[in-house]
């Protein structure tokens, strides 16, 4: 019994060893899993310190795209790109603060990192649809009615803001329901309405209500708009009616469907 119990106890051992090709195949998977556990450990140190530690990767230059009445270098200078910092540090969101609240007429930048060296600043400046006038000066009003920038020299083809709110009657009551920033962004909607042929022919855009919009075209004609609502076919509407009455010195569209001319 004790020679049969040893050899059923060799058997059983054998067989919970598994066959020698397999335990080869097991433990050459196990060389193969250390091995690429050092290697990924070795190109992960590797990749770190060339990111954070290496010279190679470090801002060395600030190109700077997109600008048309700025320079540059005054996007640069604004913008404060910090150079010798490692390209991965540096903090793109905050370059775009700095750049955007020092030059107003920014409207956008993006800041990109261009590797190994070079920190990208894409810019995208605001364009003028409406001027203010300031004493001798012009203060330059976007598509979003913000005020952004004072110039001395009128931009070519930007027509005039004309703030003329009444302080009584029904003006009055508009007033105090649409604040004089609402009003601006109006006259921008109307002003961006116009149409295409005569955009270059606008001299002002005059504001007394929100209601109560015209235009003062180059050559003296007038246009009541109204509001800024059914720009588009106010637009329509004043474009078939100067066609239709090409001497007329007045034009009303400010009810689209019922359009209106006079004088001559």
């Amino acid at each position: 019994m004790a020679g049969s119990t040893t050899a059923e106890r060799g058997e059983r051992k054998r067989e919970s060893s598994g066959p020698p090709p397999v335990r080869a195949v097991r433990r050459r998977r196990l060389r193969l899993m250390i091995a690429s556990a050092v290697v990924l450990l070795f190109l992960g140190s590797g990749a770190f310190w060339l990111l954070y530690g290496s010279d190679l990767v470090r801002v060395e230059r600030v190109s700077v795209s997109g600008t048309g009445v700025l320079t540059p270098d005054q996007v640069r200078k604004a913008a404060e790109v910090p150079l010798g910092e490692q390209l991965v540090s540096v903090d793109t969101d905050a370059i775009e603060r700095r750049a955007a609240e020092k030059l107003p007429r920014i409207d956008t930048v993006d800041v990109v990192r261009s590797w190994p060296d070079e920190i990208k600043l894409r810019v995208t400046e605001r364009i003028p649809v409406l001027l203010v006038h300031k004493g001798g000066e012009f203060v330059e009003v976007d598509d979003e009615g913000v005020r952004f920038a004072t110039v001395e020299k009128a931009p070519k083809g930007v027509p005039a803001l004309e703030m003329d709110l009444s302080r009584s009657g029904s003006a009055a009551a508009s007033l105090r329901r649409f604040d004089e920033d609402r009003l601006v962004r109006e006259a921008v909607r109307v002003a961006g309405a116009v149409p295409e042929s005569l955009a270059p022919e606008t001299r002002s855009v005059k504001v007394r209500s929100y209601d109560a919009i015209s235009l003062e075209l180059t050559d003296g004609r007038t246009v009541d708009w109204g509001s800024s609502e059914k720009g588009t076919r106010k637009a329509r509407a004043l474009v078939a009616l100067m066609k239709a009455e090409p001497d007329a010195r007045h034009f009303d569209v400010s009810v689209p469907s019922a359009p209106a001319s006079s004088g001559s």
